[in-house]
């Protein structure tokens, strides 16, 4: 349900993005980093969910919509600033044994919540879908702009995946080390507190801008 012709150029593009260093990767990175490759994993798988849901919406013409209205697109700047950086003081306050270990099932389920709350509140993402499937519809096949986008978005999203899950590997191997030493397991919570900080102000930034 998609023109073949414009495959290449469309995969060509999805690499491109894929390889553009983002909020996504810097949260799937650092989560694999600090807690090991299932918690990366689960944010990887997080982030994937709301990519199919943002997917859906832009097939149905619902993202669009929302685009097209300034206070949505500032409300969910608003919410999606503030939801990471009370996820990033929650994590600058908590003691060290408040720090999840690897094989606690929680902190894999938290970090699934956090990728796909974070990114279905990142209004920059619903543009993003928005902006560029469009791009790569074809007038010269006979599925509808609705179905081409889904199928557009599932390629997208099982890409994304793919590519989250080799950088969760590599990560996750980088920082087998890291969670084997005593001292950076005391200071990972105030490193992932950090990180969502950033994440919150960079969101925060597009409200206030």
């Amino acid at each position: 349900m998609i023109d073949l012709a414009i495959l290449p150029v469309y995969l060509t593009a999805v690499v491109a993005l894929l390889l553009l260093p983002g909020p996504d990767m810097l949260l799937i990175a650092s989560s694999s980093m600090s807690y090991g490759r299932k918690v990366g994993l689960f944010a990887s798988l997080g982030n994937a969910t709301s990519g199919i849901i943002l997917t859906v919406l832009a097939a149905m013409g619902v993202s669009a919509l929302i685009a097209m209205s300034p206070l949505a697109l500032k409300a969910l700047h608003l919410l999606g600033g503030a939801y990471l950086l009370k996820m990033g003081w929650d994590c600058l306050c908590s003691d060290q044994g408040d720090a999840p270990e690897l094989s606690d099932n929680s902190a894999a389920k938290a970090y699934y919540q956090r990728a796909l709350i974070s990114n279905l509140l990142n209004p920059k993402a619903l543009v993003f879908f928005v902006m560029f499937l469009p791009q790569f519809v074809s007038t010269n096949i006979e599925a509808t702009s609705g179905e081409q986008m889904l199928v557009l978005g599932l390629l997208l999203n099982l890409l994304g995946l793919t590519f989250n899950f080799l950088l969760v590997a590599l990560a996750g191997t980088l920082g087998k080390p890291l969670l084997e030493n005593a001292k950076f397991r005391t200071y990972q919570q105030k490193v992932m507190g950090g990180v969502f900080v950033i994440l919150s102000l960079w969101m925060l930034s597009s409200f206030f801008g």
